[in-house]
């Protein structure tokens, strides 16, 4: 015991003396930087390696020689990114190393799904082993800082963003967060396979008006510290090293000009001490927002809002420098900025060895690796979710089914399984959902095929050939849903049914009687009710990535039996958006036995969602027994919550058991229920297990109408079940009130 405390404390000096050392470093070379090589270091631009928005600025190995610059982005492979810092080493008087950035959302080289789709996995695991997986590929490139996670939540699937998040839910982006942070950061940022990570979009850019990208956010206090801020909170928690803002204005004010955010917030409150940069431009955005005057304003509301580094507008470069000699701003404040983004190139052991990550030996054995590969296959079938399966067509039987159509525009397609935000991932590295079926069926079945029609174009022309294709077959599998494009950045779309005439190919296809399974694959929730009531099987494959077709191949013939579960609802219509889990009653609620009068409900449509938060089916069946709770009454300790799940069905199988809470009568109104657990189960058919959860008075707090933060005695409803839809439920009194331990201080007050 003694040797084990004398290895923690040695540990801990170790890193204590490990963190001056750097911050003496840092100081020594503060003090020998001019005012331009500060205001250079807190200015990053784009390289020509790639393009991801309008380009500002030329000739950037130009403002490199000259010190312009402390950080590129959009650079990559070994030799290119060392190509680069070896201008900024060699070439500048300082020799500061430059730090190379690159949006890795869902892999480098080596594609995982779309984060959206992978947050359908409820796999926590292996959301942390692909943000490691692209970690070490963009690393070995030269990278050393991605944007990713974003962990802003969004209940409106028209955002075209959706796709980047890990959906609705507070609690679960929360835990997804983490995952990703601890992925792509690793545990030794001193190793030279780790990444910084960054918590973007500070703060709620998922939730801007009618889901059209960049809009307005305007909603309430309560709402923003319950819903919006808490994931960013858990990034700070797992130790990430920088943050982004958000385009948007919330309440008014520009993100990007809100020291609410950046410094009562992030750094008072949470004590975040890392590095914050702008999103693309953002700081030359102030002046159509209507805040700044003119740029130079802008760049004086930004650095005193707590903004450390310019994306690509040179806003901080070309005025701060006049708004120091004018007095708007001091160089001190400049040096704060300074010293974080000098810390973090510390961190990374960058000033010991400025082309550690650009090592092409590193680079040609890790990337796209056999075993990235086989995780990216693991990791993709995990996050399709069945969201139909009548009359058991799934999984297919190869000894019965043996002439199989695979029809559709997205049966051949290498590129849109790859999804948005692909980073390097090519379509020559990916497998199509035709490759995955004519592997798995190989001298086993007949595989035909047909186009049908393209995705967004109104030509039926390929219809004929896609029945006669049917007609000949057993089953149709029908590969349908949105090209990779219309999900995204600046990717809103105000009709979210499927484009083109892909269901209109479904109905044709539904008039020669074969069974189908419609394979869908998209960026976001689509509006699904022609196609539920058509389909026989439908999986929602999202984009999953490099090893998209094989990964599909696995679950469509049984290989994988599939457990995934939606993290965002499915709407039945548009006009049902946003919708959401955790809703609130109305003080005139519906009610489906008495649907009639003045109710909150629509005339042509259900209120219930087409598919619920946390919905998904598996191959096998299983049941739930009653809630067991451990006391009806909850004091100052903690009370658990048992409930047995068999699997009654006649394949092993994964469920993801989900814990609902709702507080029945709170000082402000409280959501129909939240989720505060859930445990992914492999259980075997026969199977039965005991699923516990533990229930804290802590998760029980929110923030009420005065901003306190608390819970009130009284009934709590528990609520555990396959989805947010089908629970069981038991109740439990608290006994007393509880105030929070610490409050946050609301946006805009002092």
């Amino acid at each position: 015991m003694k040797k084990l405390l004398l290895t923690v404390t040695a540990l801990f000096l170790g890193s204590a003396l490990y963190a001056q050392n750097i911050e003496e470093k840092v100081e020594s070379l503060l003090k020998e930087m001019t005012l331009e090589e500060k205001i250079g270091q807190m200015t990053q631009f784009t390289s020509s390696g790639d393009v991801t928005g309008p380009t500002l600025r030329g000739n950037v190995e130009k403002e490199v020689k000259a010190g312009n610059v402390g950080s590129l982005f959009n650079a990559f492979t070994a030799s290119y990114t060392r190509k680069l810092q070896k201008m900024a080493v060699e070439e500048t008087r300082l020799g500061i190393p430059l730090l190379f950035g690159y949006d890795v959302i869902h892999g480098h080289r080596t594609l995982f799904p779309i984060p959206l789709g992978e947050a359908s996995s409820f796999d926590l695991e292996a959301m942390e082993e692909a943000a490691r997986i692209a970690a070490v590929e963009a690393s070995a490139e030269g990278i050393h800082w991605t944007f990713a996670p974003m962990v802003d939540v969004s209940r409106d699937p028209r955002w075209g963003r959706v796709m980047e998040g890990a959906g609705e839910d507070t609690y679960y982006n929360n835990l997804v967060a983490k995952a990703r942070v601890k992925g792509f950061q690793g545990d030794d940022l001193s190793k030279e396979n780790t990444i910084l990570a960054c918590a973007k979009h500070f703060l709620a850019y998922g939730a801007p008006i009618a889901g059209r990208d960049y809009n307005t956010v305007d909603m309430s206090l309560q709402t923003l510290h319950e819903v919006y801020l808490p994931p960013f909170k858990a990034t700070v928690d797992a130790g990430v090293e920088t943050f982004m803002t958000s385009f948007n204005e919330i309440n008014g004010v520009p993100s990007t000009a809100n020291p609410y955010l950046f410094k009562d917030i992030l750094r008072d409150q949470w004590g975040f001490d890392g590095m914050v940069v702008t999103d693309y431009t953002a700081i030359n955005e102030l002046v159509p927002h209507g805040t700044a005057k003119d740029l130079a304003h802008a760049g004086v509301q930004a650095l005193k809002a707590g903004i450390d580094m310019d994306m690509e507008g040179a806003v901080f470069l070309e005025t701060l420098k006049e708004s120091v000699e004018k007095g708007d701003v001091t160089e001190e404040e400049i040096n704060v900025a300074v010293r974080r983004i000098l810390t973090l190139k510390h961190k990374l052991g960058l000033f010991e060895d400025p082309y550690r990550y650009s090592d092409e030996e590193r680079e040609a054995r890790v990337v796209l690796s056999k075993e990235h590969k086989q995780a990216a296959r693991k990791i993709a079938r995990k996050s399709i979710v069945l969201l139909k399966n009548d009359n058991q067509v799934l999984p297919l039987d190869l000894e019965k089914q043996t002439k199989i159509a695979a029809i559709g525009p997205l049966v051949k397609s290498k590129k849109d399984v790859l999804g948005a935000w692909k980073a390097k991932g090519s379509p020559k590295d990916a497998k199509s959902l035709f490759e995955g079926l004519k592997g798995a069926t190989k001298g086993k079945a007949e595989l035909l095929y047909a186009k049908g029609c393209d995705m967004k174009s109104d030509d039926k022309s390929g219809f004929a050939e896609a029945i006669e294709v049917a007609n000949q077959s057993d089953v149709v599998v029908l590969a349908i849903g949105e090209p990779r494009t219309i999900s995204g950045e600046a990717k809103s779309r105000s009709d979210i049914t499927i484009p083109g005439v892909q269901t209109e190919l479904l109905e044709a296809l539904k008039e020669t009687g074969k069974p189908i399974v419609v394979v869908l694959m998209n960026g976001r929730p689509l509006a699904l009710e022609k196609e539920d009531e058509l389909a026989d099987a439908i999986l929602e494959t999202w984009h999953l990535g490099t090893m998209a077709g094989p990964a599909i191949a696995d679950v469509i013939f049984g290989k994988y039996n599939p457990g995934g579960k939606l993290p965002m609802t499915f709407p039945r219509n548009v006009g049902q958006v946003p919708i959401y889990y955790n809703a609130k009653n109305t003080g005139r609620p519906f009610d489906p036995a008495q649907p009639s009068g003045y109710k909150s409900n629509y005339l042509d449509v259900p209120n219930s969602p087409l598919y619920p938060f946390g919905y998904g089916l598996s191959y096998t069946t299983f049941e739930y027994g009653e809630i067991t709770l451990s006391s009806d009454k909850m004091t100052d300790e903690a009370i658990t919550a048992s409930i047995e799940v068999t699997n009654t069905g006649n394949y092993d199988g994964e469920e993801v058991v989900q814990m609902y809470i709702q507080d029945v009568i709170g000082k402000s109104t409280r959501p129909l229920k939240e989720l505060k657990g859930f445990e992914k189960v492999f259980i075997k058919k026969g199977e039965t297990k005991k699923i516990t959860f533990t229930i804290e008075k802590e998760a029980l707090t929110y923030f009420r109408w005065d901003m306190s933060e608390g819970v009130e005695a009284g009934d709590f409803n528990v609520y555990i079940g396959t989805n947010s839809d089908d629970v069981k439920s038991a109740t439990f009194n608290l006994t007393k009130d509880y105030e929070a331990s610490k409050n946050y201080n609301p946006i805009g007050s002092k």
